[in-house]
Parts: C-alpha cells; structure tokens; sequence
C-alpha cells in the first residue's frame, strides 16, 4: 500500500475510534471476577443533601469503600472509580469500567426522597452484540444482562426486608458500559405508615443494604461462571 494510503487509512482509523468502544476486551480475562464500583458525584458535584446532613457524594463514598471491603473479602477483583472527593465525567467512568473487563458494575446513588432501594437498568433498547460498538449506545449490547442482574439484586434485598423499586433510565455513564451494569439508588427506609424508619446513611441500614448487595453480587459470579 502506497505511504499516502496508509496515511490516509490511519487518519481514518483514529477519528473514529473515541465514538467506538470495543465489545471484546484485548486484555486477557482477569483471573478474579471483577466488580465495578462507581461511587456518583464528587469534587464540586455534591449531589443530593440527605437528611442528616451530609452530601450525597459523602454517602456514595463511604458505601463504595464498604462494598468494597466486602467484596474483596469474598475473592471478588474490585476497581473502584474515585477512592477520594473527585469529580469524574460520565465517559471517564465508562471508561473504567470498561478497562476492567468487569462482570458486573454498581453505580451508587443515594437520595432524600422515595422509599428502600431504586435499580435501574438502561432504558436503551437491545440490540446484538457487535465487535464495535456507539460509545454512547455501548449497552444497548448488555441490557438483558443488566436486567437479570437487576432481578437478582431485587430479590435479595426483597428477601432482608427492603422495599426495592425497578426502572429504567437514561443516564450517560452506564449508556456507555460494556458490562452488565445498575444503578443504585438508596432512598430512606419507611414502614408500612410511611413514616421513615431509617435513614439512608444510617450505619444499621447501609449495613443491610451493603451486606445484600454482596450476597447478590456472589450468586452472580456462580451464575456467569457457570454459563
């Protein structure tokens, strides 16, 4: 191939490639199954004010490292997007969790409003797998994956006592995943009047909730293994 063409072919190559994202990782598959943990907000992005005060990038923090620890003590590979009070751009923490080749990513939210713990799932529409895929789009790939663990993770924390509510959104950073992948959302605990009984950053609540997520984060690794 004359020079000129090659030149021309590795211009190409190199203004499309930041709006792809593989769909099969080069690196080889990590030896412990890995679990992203990405805690929302950061920096100057406080996010929610929960009751108690404290600003939701705090209680993102403070849950990740909790999961964390939990997980880790179960074999699980961990990568966690921030470890401090950073803020991150949506791409960049896709592009963690993509680096990672991980089987599962939780991104962590907290809020002052509603009722137990939101899943969501991405509400792009399934399409495929391909060897390239729309950054922007990448988990439209894996959203029946998403959905299964989403499931898992309902049923676990369902089974502690949590009120869990399903949904689907539009959100940046997990539209650009190529794992299965939820976001979490702990709002207050109420009982049956309504009332708040816990609040999310409460040390007994975020126990029972950490503690399920890991349960359920086990069994996955047992299913995808066994697959």
């Amino acid at each position: 191939m004359p020079w000129s063409r090659q030149l021309a072919s590795a211009l190409a190559v190199a203004l499309v490639a930041p709006l792809l994202v593989s769909a099969q990782n080069p690196v080889l598959v990590p030896a412990k199954f890995t679990v992203v943990l990405d805690a929302a907000h950061g920096g100057d992005e406080t996010g929610a004010q929960l009751a108690s005060g404290v600003p939701e990038k705090t209680a993102t923090l403070a849950l990740s490292a909790r999961l964390r620890s939990l997980l880790a003590a179960r074999g699980f590979g961990v990568v966690t997007t921030r470890d401090t009070d950073t803020a991150l751009d949506p791409d960049r923490r896709a592009a963690i969790a993509n680096h990672a080749n991980a089987g599962a990513c939780l991104i962590v939210h907290f809020t002052a409003s509603g009722s137990g713990v939101h899943i969501f799932t991405s509400a792009l529409t399934p399409r495929p797998a391909e060897r390239f895929l729309p950054w922007k789009t990448a988990q439209s790939a894996f959203v029946a994956r998403s959905v299964a663990l989403s499931g898992l993770l309902n049923s676990t924390l369902t089974q502690t006592g949590i009120t869990v509510t399903l949904g689907s959104a539009n959100l940046s950073s997990l539209d650009s995943m190529t794992c299965p992948a939820v976001a979490i959302e702990i709002a207050p605990e109420r009982g049956p009047n309504g009332a708040i009984i816990s609040q999310p950053f409460d040390p007994d609540y975020e126990t029972r909730v950490a503690s399920a997520l890991a349960a359920s984060l086990l069994t996955w690794r047992q299913q995808e293994r066994a697959k």
